[in-house]
């Protein structure tokens, strides 16, 4: 796959972050503490590695460990992974810049997780990263990604209505992620970060890339920042309207 795509520029809104693989990538850690966790609720870490990544741990232990499905359980154990394994999470390239270059001009943005409070905070201050106004998580929603009700939470949180969504850009790393950021109606930035481009591709992004490194700020004015992606994947882009030259 060949990512060609010259520089373009896209209008937003609001830009709505997921966190885990799209400011941050902490799989190392991820793999060591479902290992404790899968030995101590007695399931192979494996399973639940394989279809763990972008969906809540509620959801998860639901179908694989019922007697843990509870806030009280799933907040303490993932408030203890940035604690056990904080050295092994890494931020994304080109995250801290472009949230930096955001919180400067007064852009509208916030992170929509799959991970509770404990878990989020604690990446965010480990890896030293800023914290926005307002937080989705896990416990903010009754239905994990790939449900929309996350998204249209983070849309309310940056006060906007449903009517924005389109002017809205999520940016995902996970194909429930995707498929959450598209049923709300938002148009989807896919990175090549957690799964394979084909992978992200099939979840039907408007636009793909491998990491932020790709994505600038140009400019904010009147609530209305302005982005400059670059090195996108061809094919998607073409599909989405922008074309190689």
């Amino acid at each position: 796959m060949n990512y060609t795509t010259p520089p373009f520029e896209v209008s937003f809104k609001g830009l709505l972050f997921d966190m885990d693989g799209t400011i941050i990538d902490s799989t190392a850690a991820v793999v060591k503490h479902w290992h404790t966790v899968g030995k101590e609720i007695g399931v192979d870490p494996e399973v639940i590695l394989q279809t763990s990544h972008g969906r809540r741990s509620i959801d998860m232990l639901k179908v694989l460990s019922p007697e843990k499905a509870n806030w009280e359980y799933v907040r303490h154990m993932e408030g203890l992974l940035p604690k056990l394994h904080g050295a092994d999470a890494v931020e994304i390239p080109g995250a801290r810049p472009l949230l930096e270059a955001l919180i400067a001009a007064g852009a509208r943005w916030t992170i929509v997780t799959s991970g509770t409070v404990p878990l989020v905070t604690g990446w965010l201050d480990v890896l030293k990263l800023p914290r926005p106004a307002h937080l989705v998580t896990a416990e903010s929603v009754a239905e994990g990604k790939p449900d929309p009700a996350c998204y249209a939470l983070g849309r309310e949180k940056l006060d906007l209505g449903a009517a924005d969504s389109p002017e809205i850009l999520v940016l995902e790393d996970s194909p429930a992620g995707i498929r959450a950021g598209k049923a709300a109606g938002c148009k989807v930035l896919g990175l090549v970060t957690s799964h394979t481009a084909a992978q992200v591709v099939a979840a039907e992004p408007d636009w793909v890339v491998r990491d932020l490194r790709s994505v600038s700020m140009v400019r904010c004015a009147d609530g209305v920042v302005t982005l400059r992606i670059s090195d996108a994947l061809a094919s998607v882009a073409s599909a989405s309207g922008i074309s190689e030259k």
